[in-house]
């Protein structure tokens, strides 16, 4: 039997709030020489990144074997998401970029304080970009210099599902949060993706035995399968403006719940199989 698994995943996170001061580090690359190397890289890149993306979308191809069948069918398992991610940006605005900067920090400190309170470790917030950009008015003939607006987007991971209400109303507080959303993954994804091969396989092998019996022949071993799956976050809430969320807040308002109840998520596969024919 041969399986071929296709799985390609990208991520890139750095952790800012440990050494916040860290994130206006400057980040170089060094490639002055081989001018001729230096102008070609990029189309080697392109062809190469093509030629994945084409290879990756496009099944594969299986020669015609004599007293054989190929099937392909989609199968999928439901499972309890163990993870909240909580995203968010961080936006200060100030008349100069140093004092945007502190600003910013100032938020930076607020969000460790708040994970501290609710007994997290501030690691599991990390910071995907941060930049600083001058911010004008065009209303008149000749910008004018406003200020400078810092901009950063955080990611919080959370495994315990009752502190994600009360850390989101809190986040929600910071003057300079904004874009807050929520979703429930599944990092511990192997045990579901094999429940999800299973149900595939077992359809694929049904519908190849009902078909070699309509064709008066019985269903043989497996020559080859290839497998490929997919999860997808379930995104439970979004707030478009925390500001909103700010001035809605009322002293009297009800208690935020407890905890949230996040929807299952699902893990499909895709099986191709091909069986002899007896």
């Amino acid at each position: 039997m041969r399986l071929g698994l296709f799985v390609q995943r990208l991520r890139y996170n750095r952790n800012q709030f440990d050494r916040p001061e860290a994130a206006l580090e400057p980040v170089l690359w060094a490639g002055q020489a081989g001018g001729r190397m230096k102008r070609l890289l990029p189309f080697f890149l392109v062809a190469v990144l093509a030629a994945a993306a084409v290879a990756q979308q496009q099944p594969p191809t299986i020669p015609a074997q004599p007293n054989s069948i190929y099937v392909g069918a989609d199968g999928k398992y439901e499972a309890e998401p163990d993870t909240a991610l909580v995203q968010f940006n961080i936006s200060a605005q100030e008349g100069t970029a140093e004092k945007a900067h502190q600003r910013a920090m100032a938020a930076a400190e607020q969000i460790r304080q708040i994970l501290k309170k609710n007994g997290i470790d501030p690691k599991a917030a990390q910071i995907g970009f941060f930049s600083i950009s001058p911010v004008y008015d065009y209303r008149n003939p000749g910008r004018r210099l406003l200020g400078y607006q810092v901009n950063s987007s955080v990611t919080l991971k959370l495994k315990d599902f009752s502190k994600v209400a009360p850390i989101s109303q809190q986040l929600a507080s910071i003057d300079v949060t904004e874009n807050q959303s929520i979703n429930y993954t599944l990092e511990n994804i192997d045990a579901a993706k094999v429940r999800a091969v299973q149900d595939a396989f077992q359809r694929a092998r049904a519908e190849a035995a009902a078909l070699a019996q309509a064709g008066g022949r019985t269903l043989g071993e497996l020559l080859y399968a290839s497998i490929d799956t997919f999860q997808q976050p379930i995104p439970v809430f979004q707030a478009q403006s925390m500001k909103a969320m700010r001035g809605a807040a009322a002293p009297e308002a009800a208690p935020v719940p407890a905890e949230f109840t996040p929807q299952q998520v699902t893990v499909t596969a895709h099986v191709n199989a091909m069986f002899t024919l007896r």
